[in-house]
Protein backbone atom coordinates (compact mmCIF):
# COMPACT_ATOMS: atom_id res chain seq x y z
CA UNK A 1 0.00 0.00 0.00
CA UNK A 2 3.02 2.52 1.05
CA UNK A 3 4.47 1.58 -2.55
CA UNK A 4 0.87 2.33 -4.62
CA UNK A 5 0.25 5.30 -2.37
CA UNK A 6 4.25 7.07 -3.38
CA UNK A 7 3.39 5.87 -7.11
CA UNK A 8 0.50 7.66 -6.88
CA UNK A 9 2.17 10.97 -5.39
CA UNK A 10 4.76 10.76 -7.93
CA UNK A 11 2.78 10.51 -11.03
CA UNK A 12 1.76 14.43 -11.08
CA UNK A 13 5.41 15.44 -10.76
CA UNK A 14 6.43 13.24 -14.00
CA UNK A 15 3.23 14.25 -15.71
CA UNK A 16 4.73 17.79 -15.07
CA UNK A 17 8.31 17.20 -16.25
CA UNK A 18 7.24 15.31 -19.50
CA UNK A 19 4.55 18.08 -20.05
CA UNK A 20 7.22 21.05 -19.47
CA UNK A 21 10.00 19.17 -21.63
CA UNK A 22 7.29 19.24 -24.68
CA UNK A 23 6.92 22.68 -24.26
CA UNK A 24 10.28 23.71 -24.41
CA UNK A 25 10.68 21.37 -27.43
CA UNK A 26 8.47 24.10 -29.06
CA UNK A 27 11.44 26.38 -29.50
CA UNK A 28 12.46 28.76 -26.00
CA UNK A 29 15.89 28.27 -27.23
CA UNK A 30 17.23 26.15 -24.74
CA UNK A 31 19.06 22.88 -25.51
CA UNK A 32 16.49 19.99 -26.55
CA UNK A 33 18.95 17.47 -25.68
CA UNK A 34 18.95 18.26 -22.22
CA UNK A 35 15.40 17.80 -21.35
CA UNK A 36 14.73 14.16 -20.01
CA UNK A 37 13.25 11.72 -22.87
CA UNK A 38 10.45 9.28 -21.42
CA UNK A 39 12.54 6.44 -20.84
CA UNK A 40 14.86 7.96 -18.07
CA UNK A 41 11.37 8.84 -16.48
CA UNK A 42 10.50 6.07 -14.01
CA UNK A 43 6.73 7.02 -13.94
CA UNK A 44 6.55 6.92 -17.70
CA UNK A 45 8.78 3.94 -18.63
CA UNK A 46 9.31 1.58 -15.35
CA UNK A 47 8.07 -1.27 -13.63
CA UNK A 48 5.33 0.60 -12.31
CA UNK A 49 3.84 -3.04 -11.77
CA UNK A 50 5.37 -4.35 -9.29
CA UNK A 51 4.00 -2.22 -6.16
CA UNK A 52 5.21 -5.50 -4.16
CA UNK A 53 7.66 -7.85 -4.81
CA UNK A 54 7.80 -11.45 -4.63
CA UNK A 55 11.12 -12.95 -4.46
CA UNK A 56 10.24 -16.48 -5.00
CA UNK A 57 9.14 -15.68 -8.37
CA UNK A 58 11.82 -15.45 -11.11
CA UNK A 59 9.86 -12.38 -13.27
CA UNK A 60 9.78 -10.44 -10.36
CA UNK A 61 13.67 -10.62 -9.43
CA UNK A 62 14.57 -10.16 -13.67
CA UNK A 63 12.43 -6.90 -13.30
CA UNK A 64 13.88 -5.73 -10.01
CA UNK A 65 17.54 -6.24 -11.50
CA UNK A 66 16.74 -4.68 -14.98
CA UNK A 67 15.48 -1.19 -13.18
CA UNK A 68 18.59 -0.94 -10.98
CA UNK A 69 20.81 -1.09 -14.05
CA UNK A 70 18.52 1.48 -15.47
CA UNK A 71 19.65 3.43 -12.23
CA UNK A 72 23.13 3.25 -12.84
CA UNK A 73 22.13 4.18 -17.04
CA UNK A 74 20.38 7.49 -15.32
CA UNK A 75 22.60 8.12 -12.97
CA UNK A 76 25.71 9.14 -15.52
CA UNK A 77 23.16 10.82 -17.48
CA UNK A 78 21.95 12.66 -14.42
CA UNK A 79 25.82 13.49 -14.24
CA UNK A 80 26.07 14.80 -17.40
CA UNK A 81 23.16 17.24 -17.40
CA UNK A 82 23.64 18.06 -14.28
CA UNK A 83 20.41 16.83 -12.14
CA UNK A 84 20.81 17.41 -8.96
CA UNK A 85 18.57 16.54 -5.63
CA UNK A 86 15.27 16.66 -6.56
CA UNK A 87 15.98 17.39 -10.36
CA UNK A 88 17.64 13.59 -9.88
CA UNK A 89 15.71 10.97 -11.77
CA UNK A 90 17.84 7.99 -11.16
CA UNK A 91 16.62 7.90 -6.97
CA UNK A 92 13.34 6.00 -8.05
CA UNK A 93 14.76 3.26 -9.67
CA UNK A 94 16.48 1.74 -6.85
CA UNK A 95 13.39 4.01 -4.17
CA UNK A 96 10.98 1.86 -5.47
CA UNK A 97 12.49 -1.25 -4.48
CA UNK A 98 13.68 -0.53 -1.39
CA UNK A 99 17.26 0.01 -2.45
CA UNK A 100 19.64 2.75 -1.37
CA UNK A 101 23.12 2.95 -3.20
CA UNK A 102 26.57 2.32 -0.86
CA UNK A 103 28.82 3.12 -3.41
CA UNK A 104 29.53 4.68 -7.19
CA UNK A 105 31.66 3.16 -8.91
CA UNK A 106 33.60 5.75 -11.36
CA UNK A 107 35.90 5.20 -14.56
CA UNK A 108 39.24 6.44 -13.75
CA UNK A 109 39.68 7.24 -17.51
CA UNK A 110 36.64 9.32 -18.61
CA UNK A 111 35.05 10.12 -14.33
CA UNK A 112 32.09 8.62 -15.83
CA UNK A 113 29.26 6.93 -13.53
CA UNK A 114 29.75 3.01 -14.56
CA UNK A 115 28.07 0.99 -11.92
CA UNK A 116 27.15 1.45 -8.48
CA UNK A 117 26.16 -0.93 -5.34
CA UNK A 118 22.83 -0.91 -3.66
CA UNK A 119 21.66 -2.60 -0.58
CA UNK A 120 18.41 -3.63 0.55
CA UNK A 121 17.21 -1.83 2.89
CA UNK A 122 14.10 -3.25 4.08
CA UNK A 123 12.17 -5.75 6.12
CA UNK A 124 12.39 -9.31 4.45
CA UNK A 125 9.08 -10.63 3.19
CA UNK A 126 7.30 -13.58 6.10
CA UNK A 127 7.66 -15.89 3.20
CA UNK A 128 11.36 -15.91 3.25
CA UNK A 129 13.36 -18.35 5.49
CA UNK A 130 17.20 -18.98 6.54
CA UNK A 131 17.39 -21.65 4.27
CA UNK A 132 16.09 -20.44 1.37
CA UNK A 133 18.35 -17.71 0.44
CA UNK A 134 17.18 -18.10 -3.39
CA UNK A 135 13.74 -16.70 -2.20
CA UNK A 136 15.52 -13.78 -0.28
CA UNK A 137 15.90 -10.49 -1.63
CA UNK A 138 19.77 -9.65 -1.99
CA UNK A 139 21.24 -7.88 0.86
CA UNK A 140 23.71 -6.14 -1.97
CA UNK A 141 23.26 -5.67 -5.68
CA UNK A 142 26.73 -4.95 -7.89
CA UNK A 143 25.16 -3.62 -11.35
CA UNK A 144 26.92 -2.12 -14.37
CA UNK A 145 25.43 0.07 -17.32
CA UNK A 146 26.37 -0.53 -20.76
CA UNK A 147 27.40 1.52 -23.22
CA UNK A 148 26.19 5.60 -23.04
CA UNK A 149 26.09 6.86 -26.93
CA UNK A 150 26.85 10.13 -24.91
CA UNK A 151 29.98 12.83 -25.23
CA UNK A 152 31.39 12.78 -22.19
CA UNK A 153 31.32 8.86 -22.20
CA UNK A 154 31.30 7.20 -25.52
CA UNK A 155 34.91 7.37 -26.66
CA UNK A 156 35.65 5.58 -22.97
CA UNK A 157 32.53 2.94 -23.62
CA UNK A 158 33.50 2.29 -27.59
CA UNK A 159 36.98 1.28 -26.97
CA UNK A 160 36.11 -0.68 -23.91
CA UNK A 161 33.33 -2.37 -26.13
CA UNK A 162 36.09 -3.12 -28.71
CA UNK A 163 38.65 -4.13 -26.51
CA UNK A 164 35.67 -7.28 -24.80
CA UNK A 165 35.78 -8.55 -27.91
CA UNK A 166 39.06 -8.81 -29.00
CA UNK A 167 41.17 -9.75 -25.38
CA UNK A 168 38.14 -9.66 -22.82
CA UNK A 169 38.51 -6.76 -19.93
CA UNK A 170 40.88 -8.64 -17.33
CA UNK A 171 43.41 -5.51 -17.99
CA UNK A 172 40.32 -2.87 -17.49
CA UNK A 173 40.03 -0.88 -14.42
CA UNK A 174 36.33 -1.31 -14.84
CA UNK A 175 36.64 -4.97 -13.99
CA UNK A 176 39.34 -4.63 -11.69
CA UNK A 177 37.62 -1.76 -9.27
CA UNK A 178 34.39 -4.44 -9.72
CA UNK A 179 35.90 -7.54 -8.74
CA UNK A 180 37.56 -5.78 -5.71
CA UNK A 181 34.53 -4.56 -4.79
CA UNK A 182 32.62 -7.97 -5.24
CA UNK A 183 35.44 -9.98 -3.27
CA UNK A 184 34.98 -7.24 -0.26
CA UNK A 185 31.44 -7.89 -0.10
CA UNK A 186 31.30 -11.85 -0.30
CA UNK A 187 33.77 -11.93 2.55
CA UNK A 188 31.92 -9.79 4.79
CA UNK A 189 28.63 -10.95 3.93
CA UNK A 190 28.97 -14.41 2.06
CA UNK A 191 28.70 -14.86 -2.05
CA UNK A 192 24.80 -15.66 -1.17
CA UNK A 193 23.69 -12.42 -0.31
CA UNK A 194 24.50 -10.64 -3.38
CA UNK A 195 23.35 -10.47 -6.72
CA UNK A 196 25.72 -9.44 -10.23
CA UNK A 197 23.91 -7.45 -12.86
CA UNK A 198 24.52 -5.87 -16.13
CA UNK A 199 23.77 -4.96 -19.52
CA UNK A 200 25.73 -4.40 -22.84
CA UNK A 201 28.76 -3.88 -21.94
CA UNK A 202 27.85 -3.67 -17.84
CA UNK A 203 27.03 -7.73 -18.74
CA UNK A 204 30.46 -7.89 -20.05
CA UNK A 205 32.20 -6.93 -16.50
CA UNK A 206 29.56 -8.50 -14.53
CA UNK A 207 30.22 -11.55 -16.25
CA UNK A 208 33.97 -11.49 -16.33
CA UNK A 209 33.76 -10.64 -12.32
CA UNK A 210 31.99 -13.19 -11.80
CA UNK A 211 33.52 -16.28 -13.57
CA UNK A 212 36.39 -15.20 -11.66
CA UNK A 213 34.85 -15.53 -8.06
CA UNK A 214 33.11 -18.83 -9.17
CA UNK A 215 36.77 -19.99 -10.18
CA UNK A 216 37.73 -19.15 -6.20
CA UNK A 217 34.26 -20.99 -5.01
CA UNK A 218 32.10 -18.11 -4.97
CA UNK A 219 28.94 -18.84 -7.13
CA UNK A 220 27.29 -15.21 -7.22
CA UNK A 221 23.40 -15.47 -8.41
CA UNK A 222 24.05 -13.09 -11.89
CA UNK A 223 21.84 -11.86 -14.31
CA UNK A 224 23.38 -10.06 -17.74
CA UNK A 225 21.13 -8.42 -20.21
CA UNK A 226 21.74 -8.30 -23.37
CA UNK A 227 25.69 -9.82 -22.93
CA UNK A 228 28.21 -8.93 -25.71
CA UNK A 229 28.75 -12.72 -27.69
CA UNK A 230 32.63 -11.60 -29.68
CA UNK A 231 31.48 -13.50 -32.96
CA UNK A 232 29.45 -13.03 -35.83
CA UNK A 233 25.81 -13.20 -35.01
CA UNK A 234 24.85 -16.19 -37.08
CA UNK A 235 21.70 -16.45 -35.22
CA UNK A 236 20.31 -13.79 -37.77
CA UNK A 237 20.86 -15.86 -40.78
CA UNK A 238 17.24 -17.26 -41.76
CA UNK A 239 17.73 -20.77 -43.90
CA UNK A 240 18.58 -23.03 -40.62
CA UNK A 241 20.89 -25.30 -43.01
CA UNK A 242 22.92 -23.00 -43.96
CA UNK A 243 23.46 -21.79 -40.49
CA UNK A 244 23.86 -25.29 -38.97
CA UNK A 245 26.39 -25.83 -41.98
CA UNK A 246 28.32 -22.96 -40.99
CA UNK A 247 28.35 -23.54 -37.12
CA UNK A 248 29.50 -27.60 -37.91
CA UNK A 249 32.28 -25.98 -40.08
CA UNK A 250 33.33 -23.57 -37.70
CA UNK A 251 33.40 -26.04 -34.65
CA UNK A 252 35.83 -28.35 -36.47
CA UNK A 253 38.09 -25.44 -37.50
CA UNK A 254 38.19 -24.12 -33.94
CA UNK A 255 38.71 -27.32 -32.51
CA UNK A 256 41.24 -27.79 -35.24
CA UNK A 257 43.29 -24.85 -34.40
CA UNK A 258 43.02 -25.47 -31.16
CA UNK A 259 44.66 -28.91 -30.57
CA UNK A 260 47.37 -27.45 -33.03
CA UNK A 261 48.14 -25.24 -30.28
CA UNK A 262 47.72 -26.73 -27.24
CA UNK A 263 48.20 -29.89 -28.29
CA UNK A 264 46.23 -33.00 -29.40
CA UNK A 265 46.72 -35.07 -26.00
CA UNK A 266 45.25 -32.07 -23.61
CA UNK A 267 42.71 -30.84 -26.04
CA UNK A 268 41.37 -34.64 -26.22
CA UNK A 269 41.59 -35.29 -22.40
CA UNK A 270 38.91 -32.06 -21.95
CA UNK A 271 36.73 -32.97 -24.83
CA UNK A 272 36.61 -36.76 -22.75
CA UNK A 273 36.22 -34.88 -19.83
CA UNK A 274 38.50 -36.58 -17.83
CA UNK A 275 39.37 -35.75 -13.88
CA UNK A 276 42.40 -33.89 -14.84
CA UNK A 277 41.10 -31.49 -17.62
CA UNK A 278 38.37 -31.14 -15.17
CA UNK A 279 40.26 -29.93 -12.11
CA UNK A 280 42.79 -27.78 -13.42
CA UNK A 281 40.49 -26.60 -17.06
CA UNK A 282 39.59 -22.96 -15.85
CA UNK A 283 36.65 -23.10 -18.09
CA UNK A 284 35.15 -26.49 -16.70
CA UNK A 285 36.04 -25.21 -13.34
CA UNK A 286 32.79 -22.72 -14.13
CA UNK A 287 30.93 -25.42 -14.66
CA UNK A 288 28.76 -25.01 -11.29
CA UNK A 289 28.36 -21.78 -11.65
CA UNK A 290 24.71 -21.31 -13.80
CA UNK A 291 24.23 -17.73 -14.49
CA UNK A 292 20.88 -16.22 -16.20
CA UNK A 293 21.43 -14.89 -19.61
CA UNK A 294 18.28 -12.37 -21.22
CA UNK A 295 18.60 -12.28 -24.80
CA UNK A 296 17.02 -11.39 -27.81
CA UNK A 297 17.08 -13.05 -31.28
CA UNK A 298 17.02 -9.54 -32.87
CA UNK A 299 19.60 -8.46 -30.90
CA UNK A 300 22.88 -8.78 -33.12
CA UNK A 301 25.05 -8.38 -30.04
CA UNK A 302 23.91 -11.42 -27.29
CA UNK A 303 21.62 -13.59 -29.83
CA UNK A 304 24.40 -15.68 -30.98
CA UNK A 305 24.61 -16.81 -27.23
CA UNK A 306 21.21 -19.11 -28.21
CA UNK A 307 22.83 -20.41 -30.82
CA UNK A 308 25.85 -21.11 -29.13
CA UNK A 309 23.94 -23.21 -26.17
CA UNK A 310 21.31 -24.75 -29.15
CA UNK A 311 24.67 -26.11 -31.01
CA UNK A 312 26.58 -27.74 -28.69
CA UNK A 313 23.79 -29.90 -27.82
CA UNK A 314 23.77 -30.46 -31.52
CA UNK A 315 26.87 -31.32 -31.69
CA UNK A 316 26.31 -34.14 -29.30
CA UNK A 317 23.53 -35.74 -31.30
CA UNK A 318 25.55 -36.03 -34.17
CA UNK A 319 28.00 -38.01 -32.66
CA UNK A 320 30.53 -35.09 -33.09
CA UNK A 321 29.99 -34.15 -29.53
CA UNK A 322 34.19 -34.31 -28.37
CA UNK A 323 34.44 -31.73 -31.29
CA UNK A 324 31.97 -29.86 -29.56
CA UNK A 325 33.31 -30.08 -26.44
CA UNK A 326 36.69 -28.21 -27.65
CA UNK A 327 35.00 -25.32 -29.65
CA UNK A 328 32.24 -24.19 -26.99
CA UNK A 329 34.87 -22.75 -24.66
CA UNK A 330 37.60 -21.83 -27.58
CA UNK A 331 37.72 -19.54 -30.46
CA UNK A 332 39.96 -18.89 -32.76
CA UNK A 333 40.94 -15.75 -31.78
CA UNK A 334 41.62 -16.78 -28.16
CA UNK A 335 43.28 -19.77 -29.46
CA UNK A 336 45.80 -17.78 -31.68
CA UNK A 337 46.04 -14.96 -28.73
CA UNK A 338 46.87 -18.38 -25.94
CA UNK A 339 49.60 -19.21 -28.58
CA UNK A 340 51.50 -15.58 -28.49
CA UNK A 341 51.58 -15.42 -24.81
CA UNK A 342 48.36 -13.51 -24.21
CA UNK A 343 45.70 -13.91 -22.42
CA UNK A 344 44.26 -17.19 -24.33
CA UNK A 345 40.14 -17.39 -22.54
CA UNK A 346 37.43 -16.22 -24.96
CA UNK A 347 35.52 -13.81 -22.39
CA UNK A 348 31.92 -14.21 -23.14
CA UNK A 349 32.12 -18.31 -23.44
CA UNK A 350 30.57 -20.30 -20.40
CA UNK A 351 29.83 -24.09 -20.08
CA UNK A 352 26.35 -23.53 -18.04
CA UNK A 353 23.49 -21.06 -17.99
CA UNK A 354 19.68 -20.03 -18.12
CA UNK A 355 19.11 -18.41 -21.26
CA UNK A 356 15.77 -16.36 -21.09
CA UNK A 357 15.04 -15.35 -24.92
CA UNK A 358 12.21 -12.65 -25.07
CA UNK A 359 10.02 -13.77 -28.37
CA UNK A 360 8.10 -10.50 -29.00
CA UNK A 361 8.47 -8.54 -31.95
CA UNK A 362 11.01 -5.90 -31.85
CA UNK A 363 11.19 -3.11 -33.84
CA UNK A 364 14.35 -2.06 -34.54
CA UNK A 365 17.94 -2.26 -33.08
CA UNK A 366 17.24 -0.36 -30.01
CA UNK A 367 14.15 -2.06 -28.73
CA UNK A 368 15.66 -5.59 -29.08
CA UNK A 369 19.33 -4.52 -27.36
CA UNK A 370 17.52 -1.89 -25.16
CA UNK A 371 17.03 -2.48 -21.16
CA UNK A 372 13.69 -1.64 -21.21
CA UNK A 373 12.51 -4.95 -22.34
CA UNK A 374 13.29 -6.88 -19.76
CA UNK A 375 11.13 -5.32 -16.70
CA UNK A 376 7.83 -5.64 -18.76
CA UNK A 377 5.00 -8.24 -17.66
CA UNK A 378 3.99 -10.17 -21.11
CA UNK A 379 3.93 -14.23 -21.89
CA UNK A 380 6.37 -14.14 -24.20
CA UNK A 381 9.65 -15.33 -22.35
CA UNK A 382 11.52 -18.61 -23.03
CA UNK A 383 13.62 -20.39 -20.60
CA UNK A 384 16.15 -22.86 -21.13
CA UNK A 385 19.14 -23.92 -19.19
CA UNK A 386 21.89 -25.39 -20.70
CA UNK A 387 24.93 -27.96 -18.88
CA UNK A 388 27.89 -29.02 -20.35
CA UNK A 389 28.64 -32.30 -21.63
Amino acid sequence: MLLSKRLVSLRPSFGLLTRKALDMKGGNGEDEAAQPSEREVFGISGPVHLTSVDWRLPDHRRSVAASLVQGVYILERDRQQKRQDSKALAPIWWDFFHFHPVQILVDKVDSSTYGAVFQYNHQPPKYCYPTQTHHQPPTYVIAFRGTVMKPDSRARDIKLDIQFVLNGLARCSRYQTALQVVQNLAFCSGPSSIWLVGHSLGAGIALQTGKTMARMGCFIETYLFNPPFAAPPLEKIKDQGLKDGIRIAGSFLTAGVTLAINGVKAGMNIAAQRPDALNHDPFLGLYSWVPYLFVNPSDPISSEYVGYFEHREKMVAMGAGAIGRIAAQNSILSSLSGAVGRDGEAPHLIPSAFVVTNLSVSEGFKQAHGIHQWWKPHPYWQLKQYQFR
